[in-house]
């Protein structure tokens, strides 16, 4: 369906934003009076692991910021990248800090967040380097801002590495922003898979977490009745 028909769905719903909205369509969602609640910038693939990509996803990122800034919606989002053949995690982490804290003023400067997504690499991304919950709490310390954390996605963590609540609790200073799916084949959300969705957004919301929570499943169904019903089971 087209962005306008889904934010006309979304604000049936009582949602108070979509994620991942290109700026060339902000003015749809501030037709809504919904959120940007993630702004796109670079490619998942060619991260800020590697040093041949920063110029570019510098850029890509920096333009996300001033686009988000300027629309007054709270976040943008970046990649680690896949793993290349000659450099090692920890060379990753090192690579992806210097990047980062290129831009970290600007993001502070605009009070924005800028979010790196964990992605699983077992199943949906083979090689993504932030694939661990514990790789990118190390990321996120090294950078060392309030204004650099992680994008929590429920179901890649889950594939990658189980233990959500706990590491939710845990980690809660290090994340910024989740999404939702279920496990297996990032389908409903619902009785059909192996999270308690419920449990799950009862833990987040005692961490004290103020930010968004994002639905990026695939339905099997009427994709609105399947959104209706994550809402409903996510309303806490």
């Amino acid at each position: 369906m087209s962005l306008e028909e889904l934010a006309r769905n979304a604000v049936g719903m009582g949602l108070a934003g979509i994620d991942l909205v290109e700026p060339a369509e902000f003015g749809i969602l501030k037709k809504y009076n919904l959120v940007g609640t993630m702004t796109p910038s670079h490619p998942i693939e060619k991260g800020l692991n590697c040093p041949t990509n920063h110029p570019m996803c510098i850029e890509k990122i920096t333009a996300a910021i001033e686009a988000t800034a300027e629309a007054g919606f709270p976040n943008v989002i970046c990649f680690s990248g896949n793993e290349p053949d000659n450099i090692s995690r920890e060379e990753g982490i090192n690579h992806c800090a210097v990047a980062i804290k290129k831009i970290i003023g600007l993001v502070e400067k605009k009070k924005l967040t800028l979010c790196m997504e964990l992605l699983n690499s077992r199943v949906d991304h083979p090689k993504y380097m932030c694939d661990r919950s514990d790789w990118g709490v190390k990321l996120v310390n090294r950078v060392g801002s309030e204004r650099f954390k992680l994008l929590f996605d429920i179901y890649h963590v889950q594939v990658d590495e189980g233990d959500i609540i706990a590491t939710i609790r845990r980690e809660k200073n290090a994340i910024g922003h989740y999404h939702t799916g279920g496990v297996p084949g990032r389908n409903e959300i619902d009785e059909t898979q192996e999270l308690n969705y419920p449990a799950i957004m009862r833990a987040i919301a005692e961490t004290g977490f103020s930010g968004f929570v994002a639905h990026e499943f695939i339905p099997k169904r009427d994709p609105m009745t399947s959104l209706r019903a994550a809402v409903k089971l996510c309303d806490m």
